[in-house]
């Protein structure tokens, strides 16, 4: 299991390693620090997070993170000490990540007692698959700050300019700028709607005219290929059409609740 160098060092340097005992285990609680009993409950909570990110649960990962709320404990404590706890920022903090519990506990209540039928869900799939088109393009693009050095570069192109070098250069997309601005494979409903109409009206191999502005900022785009449209079949994304009805649906609640509230 990764630990982070924070625990690490905890576990080395102040704690050492401790066994979980049978008796902890029958008895509710991992561990007893300075007379403060951390609950079982809390370990397997971290079990259960640890979980959710790919960590399998074992007597390694446990006994990791038990040292880690023996560790948490005391520096709690000692926080406590100096009076930390009565500290005006620290109380708010305390407040926010209560209200963020709630939140979430409330999130999961609806999509625990809230099932989405099947034929809400193929419902849903055929309207994405309209959304989708039938075709998909392979573009690449160069992101700037604003329009005077989008239409330098378009102009820089147009004179026989190395579009992958000037990207590698210019743009500002961390997340295609090393691969020479080239983007994946996606249908236009992909992209926001002013990127996506001025890259279906491009021939293979055209460049944009214009700068196109969106909210991430002016784009130079350059239509590389098109190809046929292969949708997934609906079972191997029924899951993300749930979350994604589940989550439209969500917002609807919240709306609803926010029109309710009595805010002064």
């Amino acid at each position: 299991m990764r630990l982070t160098k924070f625990s690490q060092a905890m576990m080395i340097s102040v704690l050492g390693v401790i066994t979980l005992s049978a008796q902890a285990q029958s008895t509710g609680t991992v561990a007893k620090v300075n007379g403060v009993a951390i609950p079982q409950s809390r370990l397997e909570l971290m079990v259960k997070a640890s979980a959710a990110q790919g960590q399998p649960d074992g007597p390694e990962m446990r006994k990791a993170l038990r040292e880690n709320l023996i560790a948490e404990e005391i520096l709690a404590q000692e926080a406590v000490k100096k009076k930390l706890d009565k500290d005006p920022d620290v109380i708010a903090q305390l407040e926010i990540a209560r209200q963020a519990v709630l939140v979430r506990a409330f999130q999961a209540d609806y999509i625990r007692n809230n099932v989405v039928s099947e034929e809400t869900l193929r419902k849903e799939y055929e309207v994405l698959k309209v959304q989708m088109g039938d075709k998909e393009y392979k573009a690449r693009h160069i992101l700037v700050a604003n329009e005077n050095e989008a239409k330098d570069i378009i102009a820089k192109l147009k004179k026989g300019g190395n579009f992958a070098k000037i990207a590698e250069e210019k743009s500002v997309d961390d997340g295609s700028k090393e691969n020479g601005g080239e983007l994946n494979w996606s249908p236009p409903a992909a992209y926001v709607r002013p990127f996506s109409e001025a890259l279906v009206k491009l021939s293979k191999g055209g460049l944009t005219e214009q700068p196109v502005q969106t909210s991430f900022g002016w784009h130079v785009i350059q239509l590389m290929d098109i190809r046929p449209m292969e949708v997934p079949p609906f079972e191997e994304v029924k899951q993300n059409i749930q979350q994604r009805v589940l989550q439209r649906e969500f917002g609807t609640v919240v709306q609803e609740l926010r029109s309710k509230a009595k805010v002064e």
